[in-house]
């Protein structure tokens, strides 16, 4: 008897080590999921600039999905971060996409023109007082978006020398919640 019960023992003592051995790395698995979903769909971003008021503030904290342009390409409306050059300790601005590629934007007597029609916008921003490299004809290149603030009239974009077209290679992320301050969580 003292032979099965020693085996029996012993059986029960792998057991456990097995099942605890087990139990660890499906913490670390989830763990390393948590991370990785935080890190391409969740990164934080601080607003550091007017440009994109009412919209969003200076100082408001943003969630950052920086997975979603590589399953697939911004789309007119979408807000996104990207840097103005190759350095990525180049700083991130925030711009709405306004035309793709392919298309030919303009701004004209305030309104903006895509294709030769009037872009009516979803929400309402104030007429364009400056049109700046838009007051004519701009062909948005290959992998190339033009971008606005939606403080149109006091924000540096793509109507600017500075800025000019943003290629895709450079856009970081897309903008989709707002998480601070509290009165303003929610979808952006």
């Amino acid at each position: 008897m003292g032979m099965n019960t020693r085996y029996v023992k012993e059986y029960f003592y792998k057991k456990k080590i097995r099942s605890t051995f087990v139990w660890i790395l499906e913490i670390i698995a989830a763990i390393l999921l948590a991370a990785a979903f935080s890190w391409f769909f969740c990164r934080s971003v601080v607003v550091q600039e007017g440009s994109m008021e009412p919209t969003l503030v200076p100082g408001e904290r943003v969630l950052m999905d920086s997975a979603w342009y590589r399953l697939s390409s911004p789309k007119r409306g979408d807000i996104i971060a990207f840097r103005t050059s190759e350095d990525k300790k180049a700083s991130i601005h925030i711009k709405r996409v306004i035309a793709l590629p392919g298309e030919t934007v303009q701004i004209r007597d305030g309104q903006i023109l895509i294709n030769g029609e009037v872009y009516n916008e979803k929400d309402e921003f104030p007429a364009i007082t400056n049109a700046g490299l838009a007051s004519e004809p701009i062909t948005v290149g290959k992998g190339q978006y033009f971008v606005l603030g939606d403080n149109r009239n006091n924000s540096e974009d793509s109507r600017h020398n500075g800025m000019g077209l943003v290629d895709s290679d450079r856009i970081v992320g897309k903008l989709w919640f707002t998480i601070s301050p509290w009165k303003k969580i929610g979808f952006v």
